[in-house]
């Protein structure tokens, strides 16, 4: 579920971001995109429950992957 769950994520920022990736990039960032968004969120001290609340989560942590490596890629 996990799995899937992160190509969906990473799908969705693909799309929103507009960032040409592969399968397995997608899942790649929809993953690291859920563990990033979570950690954030825990700090906050706030939490996303249930399927859809954890896909919010890691399309907008896979958001924030995205643009970190476009600044990275810039300099």
């Amino acid at each position: 579920m996990t799995i899937i769950l992160g190509a969906l994520a990473g799908w969705i920022a693909e799309k929103v971001m507009k960032f040409d990736t592969g399968l397995l990039m997608n899942i790649v960032l929809g993953i690291g995109g859920a563990l990033i968004g979570n950690f954030l969120l825990a700090a906050l001290g706030l939490a996303f429950g249930g399927l859809i609340g954890q896909l919010v989560v890691a399309v907008a942590g896979a958001c924030l992957l995205i643009y970190v490596y476009r600044m990275i890629k810039s300099r």
